[in-house]
């Protein structure tokens, strides 16, 4: 995919040089795309296989370049400026404008972060199930309280490059997903043709899951995360094309999990016409797993089930580090997990707090979880296309960007995105808020 962007001036490093700045920069863009492979996502990949087969695979192939594009943009406007997201929103568009999409982004990405510890509750019953000793009703409260203690250590208690390794890991447990797609013996030749052969189903129930699987790969805290992110690595101009390939590569990889984990599903759930027979079992997300089990085998089902409780962990653990970084660099607080507590005070304590509420509120018996995920996601929805727009007037303005401005090719793709998911959005609300629509 040709970019456009502006070409660096440069000596050529050796092959083995640049082999080694990438590693050191690696991480922002591979970490923060698998992140979006959240319980929502999960949930949203899996209900797209199991209802719809093979048929969707073809619309990862445009939604990847979409992700490279939104993702790219800000890992440049990091590199050059030096600043994060909320830094260049509140310098370029006032202090009132900042405070109102903070506190919607806030209120939104406290929804999600609730939303990932149900999902760390809906696997609880799935792995008590293995383990006969285990009192689901006791287990399902501990494992969320001790997945939160784990999100809230493990990310505050090391270093950057620390925490850097930890998001690491929980990237490389999505291979499960990989691994249970190969389990369940899909028909490769048929995946293969849905893959590169785009099919469009004229049908209601088609459109909102075509919406549905656009909206959930590109998420509004992602762009705030990644730039933040490569300002606290330290990438420069020196550093951005290797970033580059980051992202690109982070694209990739989480595109591929979300391509197993539709597979997955279409090759039991929906060829065993368990979506027709029983349509429920995709109402909630760990339901997948237990599917699986009787059309798979428990191997197929346990595996599901721990990418599940991976990325919800991984994702609680994300969601808010991205919402203390930007609120703190909006208003100008000290932020980064390599500061002590004391020297960051705020930044640590509405991580917390994020993280404390989101699960408690997931413990609390008839907590309104529903109305929690709805409220968040319609946030998330309209707020997308407002930062995508704010994205791209910082990244053509010349002032801050110098050379590394758009080229007409890129933003030509660039806007092209923000129109469609726009559109798309506006579509999305529609059939939620008024669920007749779908009809």
């Amino acid at each position: 995919m040709s970019t456009n962007a502006p070409a660096m001036k440069v000596a050529r490093p050796s092959r083995w040089r640049s082999i080694l700045m990438f590693l050191s920069i690696v991480g922002p863009g591979i970490i923060t795309a698998n992140a979006d492979n959240d319980v929502g996502g999960i949930l949203i990949y899996s209900q797209a296989g199991a209802q719809f087969g093979y048929s969707m695979l073809w619309l990862l192939i445009p939604i990847t370049i979409a992700l490279v594009v939104t993702q790219e943009m800000c890992a440049r406007m990091g590199a050059v400026t030096g600043k994060g997201l909320a830094d260049l929103i509140r310098e370029n568009f006032g202090v009132k404008v900042t405070f109102w999409v903070l506190v919607l982004f806030v209120i939104g990405d406290l929804g999600n972060t609730a939303t990932e510890f149900a999902g760390v509750a809906s696997v609880a019953p799935i792995l008590a199930s293995y383990m006969p000793f285990l009192n689901a009703h006791i287990f399902q409260p501990l494992l969320v309280i001790g997945s939160a203690m784990l999100v809230f250590f493990a990310v505050t208690g090391g270093s950057r490059k620390a925490v850097e390794r930890v998001f690491f890991i929980f990237c490389t447990v999505y291979l499960a997903y990989v691994v249970s797609g190969f389990i369940v013996h899909p028909d490769w030749p048929q995946v293969i043709r849905s893959t590169v052969v785009p099919s469009f189903t004229p049908s209601k129930a088609y459109l909102v899951m075509v919406i549905a699987i656009i909206g959930t790969t590109i998420s509004p805290w992602m762009q705030f995360y990644i730039q933040s992110a490569i300002v606290d690595k330290g990438v420069g101009k020196e550093g951005y094309k290797y970033s580059r390939l980051d992202v690109i590569s982070g694209a990739i990889i989480t595109d591929i999990i979300a391509f197993f984990i539709i597979v997955a599903c279409a090759a039991t759930i929906f060829v065993h016409n368990l979506h027709v027979t029983n349509p429920i079992v995709v109402n909630q997300v760990g339901d997948v797993a237990v599917a699986l089990a009787p059309l798979a085998g428990k191997f197929a089902s346990l595996l599901f089930a721990v990418g599940l409780l991976n990325a919800a962990i991984f994702t609680a653990s994300i969601l808010p580090l991205s919402t203390a970084y930007y609120v703190c660099e909006a208003f100008g607080f000290e932020r980064g997990v390599d500061h002590s507590f004391k020297q960051a005070p705020v930044f640590y304590g509405l991580y917390l707090a994020l993280i404390a509420i989101g699960a408690g509120v997931v413990i609390i018996p008839g907590a309104p979880l529903f109305a929690i995920i709805f409220y968040s996601q319609v946030l998330n929805g309209v707020l997308l296309p407002i930062v995508l727009v704010l994205m791209l007037i910082l990244i053509n303005n010349a002032r801050l960007m110098g050379t590394y401005v758009n080229g007409r090719v890129f933003n030509t793709i660039a806007w092209a995105t923000v129109v469609i998911v726009a559109l798309l959005t506006l579509v999305s609300t529609a059939q939620v808020i008024f669920p007749q629509i779908a009809g």
